[in-house]
């Protein structure tokens, strides 16, 4: 039996040049940094754990080149040594932070994907600065949404789009029992989808439903089963008058609900919340030294009427009539819960 050959792995040879300039690259990738560097004793150090071979002309070489590739390794003197760091990355410490804390943050990221896509964000800087990245207990502790296949749903939503196309799906709801069953036993939804949006901390398909003539918007996070069908989308006219912007401002947490021209007099205090809500280019009237009036559009709906609530007796529903009719009903039926 013919003995079995072995790779050569000595940088003598033109495959060992080409892997201990790749090493290199990955070890000033992974294990470098501004606080952290490295010279040429310690790549050497690393390439040995790799079976690999090279003096110190030879890893001078290999940093020259991998700074004419256009790596940002820059060299920090420390007491007449030498020390080798990468400068700029794609992703700077404080916009990985950024990223972080939006997937830790997002409830439609489950907890097990949240941790993979932190994990894929920290291999994006050295490991001394993957560290500070790394919070899972944060993700642990915080409400997260238990449908694993909202990556695919966005996947096939955004295959869609692309190829002009409808999707159906099964639209759930959560039981007191805590799981995620379909909605009208397992009914089949149709829609045209032609946009995805972040709202209120959840993320949603924008679409147009022709059976009802008009754009709906389901949660991501609770659709199951999404398929991409052949047939092509419909809605294009009524989606291009649609404005995405304005429909997050009126609506509450994104229920629907009548539109109408509200107007809310607040306490001058409140005018950072009316503004945070509604806009800079919300309409704001003074009224007297300690109010204002804020003209505003919004979806009527029980969450627009909790939201006053909250906010307490600084705000009021001055118009239209209708609406404080319904407010006052709203508050009334509260109060009959309580009445006992």
């Amino acid at each position: 039996m013919p003995e079995k050959k072995t790779r050569e792995r000595d940088t003598g040879k033109t495959n060992g040049h080409k892997l201990a300039l790749l090493y290199t690259m990955k070890y000033l990738v992974e294990k470098t940094d501004e606080a952290h560097t490295a010279n040429a004793s310690d790549i050497a150090a690393y390439l040995r754990t790799r079976d690999l071979k090279a003096d110190r002309r030879t890893i001078y070489a290999n940093v020259a080149i991998l700074q004419d590739f256009g790596l940002d390794i820059l060299q920090l003197e420390t007491g007449g040594t030498g020390g080798y760091y990468m400068g700029s990355r794609d992703f700077e410490l404080p916009e990985l932070k950024l990223l972080v804390d939006a997937v830790q943050s997002s409830k439609f990221i489950t907890a097990k994907k949240s941790e993979e896509l932190i994990a894929k964000l920290s291999r994006l800087t050295s490991e001394a600065h993957a560290q500070t990245l790394s919070r899972e207990v944060f993700i642990r502790n915080r409400i997260k949404a238990e449908n694993e296949s909202i990556f695919y749903n966005v996947d096939s939503i955004y295959e869609a789009i692309h190829a002009n196309c409808q999707i159906a799906f099964r639209y759930g709801e959560i039981t007191p029992q805590k799981k995620l069953v379909a909605r009208k036993g397992g009914a089949r939804y149709q829609v045209s989808p032609w946009a995805l949006t972040w709202d209120d901390e959840n993320y949603y398909l924008i679409a147009y439903d022709d059976v009802a003539e008009k754009i709906k918007h389901y949660r991501v996070d609770k659709m199951l089963k999404t398929t991409v069908l052949s047939e092509e989308r419909l809605g294009g006219e009524q989606y291009r008058s649609f404005d995405l912007v304005e429909y997050a401002r009126k609506t509450f947490g994104m229920y629907g609900g009548p539109d109408a021209d509200v107007v809310l007099r607040c306490r001058n205090a409140l005018a950072g919340v009316i503004i945070d809500r509604f806009g800079k280019d919300v309409r704001l009237t003074l009224t007297d030294e300690e109010h204002f009036e804020a003209h505003v559009k919004v979806a009527v709906s029980p969450q627009f009427f909790g939201w006053v609530t909250a906010i307490g007796t600084g705000m009021e529903i001055k118009a239209p009539d209708q609406v404080r009719t319904d407010y006052r009903k709203y508050l009334q039926e509260i109060a009959k819960v309580y009445s006992a």
